[in-house]
């Protein structure tokens, strides 16, 4: 079994930056790709950032310059440093990630609640 862990969600003010951490933990033999997903109410969930095992990433464009993701593969831990956030950031965030234990399966975290106050 799969777990992934969330963190780091919380209130901040327009302008801000918090930083969040996703860690994979269970029977893994390789994590390959790792990123971040949100979701606002009445919205369809959406990719905000991903970031392959070799260390190629993609963003969201509302989100370029703004946010970076990157990864510790030796403790299979995705990060999400996000600076200068806007209230149309605020969304519950939710870490994603293509896990090989037998097989591949995509996983997910329960997702941690970013708000941002204008």
């Amino acid at each position: 079994q799969v777990q992934l862990v969330e963190s780091g969600g919380g209130l901040v003010q327009a302008g801000g930056s918090l930083r969040l951490s996703c860690a994979a933990s269970g029977r893994i033999f390789s994590v390959n790709r790792m990123g971040w997903y949100r979701q606002a109410p009445g919205k369809q969930r959406e990719l905000v950032a991903v970031c392959t095992n070799g260390g190629e990433t993609n963003y969201a464009d509302s989100v370029k310059g703004r946010f970076t993701i990157s990864r510790d593969n030796a403790k299979n831990t995705a990060y999400l440093q996000m600076n200068s956030l806007k209230p149309e950031d605020t969304a519950v965030y939710y870490c994603n990630a293509l896990v090989a234990t037998d097989t591949w399966f995509q996983y997910w975290g329960q997702g941690t609640q970013v708000t941002v106050s204008s």
